[in-house]
């Protein structure tokens, strides 16, 4: 039997501020895990740390999603080296995407990006994610679309996923996956959890083998002023506290 692992706690050895962004970006991984978005170790979600140093959090190498914590994140800088030596390492291919839009976007806070198998999907249709829901509608108001170039391992891809991203705070990357940005955990996460809904009813809604309708273009331009009414103008964070309740009733571990 495999023996847990043990972290050592880095709450004493790191800000308040830094702590806080640790929970939340390790609760983002248990949330991806639970709701069944995580492709083993495959995925990743990056967070920066305010600063002049660029700095930022992603997910230790190896690693599963509900396994990780607040102290098991590895900082590293905008080269990807490790801050801490002793840390994990990490996936070379998630530091390529993230680091790319870290560069250039600074409300980008935080960026998510799944292989969920509606996403990867979706992203293998020609015509891409359809108006076909509710929740798709969100993402449609800004969604950008990068083309497959192998295993993110080539720095000279990073400038091409600069430009297709743009503005925008939703990407599919095709034959690849799910991108989503934001100014924190919990605004890049309901943006993936919209993105992804929006996928999974649109796979779902093709299967049925009959003609599908299409919500119209005159409906999709309001409803940006639509989303800042149903969430009160919080966006994230009115969903993010409810979330967080739920994993703790589970296993609040992700706050070591």
């Amino acid at each position: 039997m495999s023996e847990p692992l043990s972290i050592p706690s880095k709450k004493e050895q790191v800000s308040a501020e830094e702590w806080q962004l640790r929970v939340d970006l390790a609760a983002a991984y248990r949330l991806i895990a639970l709701y069944g978005w995580d492709d083993l170790i495959f995925t990743h979600i990056s967070l920066r740390i305010p600063g002049d140093e660029h700095h930022f959090l992603i997910n230790p190498y190896g690693m599963m999603f509900e396994e990780i914590t607040a102290s098991s994140l590895v900082r590293i800088d905008q080269e990807g080296n490790k801050v801490n030596p002793d840390d994990f390492d990490i996936n070379p291919a998630g530091f390529t995407i993230h680091s790319a839009i870290h560069a250039i976007r600074e409300d980008a806070a935080c960026v998510m990006h799944t292989h969920t198998t509606a996403g990867v999907a979706v992203s293998a249709q020609k015509e891409g994610l359809l108006p076909l829901s509710q929740q798709s509608l969100f993402p449609l108001s800004g969604l950008a679309y990068h083309d497959y170039e192998g295993v993110a391992l080539r720095e000279d891809e990073k400038a091409r996923l600069q430009a297709d991203l743009g503005h925008t705070r939703f990407m599919i990357l095709r034959n690849h996956g799910l991108l989503t940005t934001g100014p924190s955990v919990a605004e890049a996460f309901l943006g993936m959890y919209i993105l992804q809904r929006a996928c999974e009813v649109q796979i779902q809604a093709m299967s049925g083998g009959q003609p599908l309708v299409q919500i119209p273009d005159s409906i999709l331009s309001s409803i940006r002023e639509q989303a800042k009414q149903v969430t009160k103008g919080m966006g994230g964070n009115l969903a993010w506290p409810g979330l967080l309740r739920k994993l703790d009733r589970i296993d609040s571990g992700f706050r070591d």
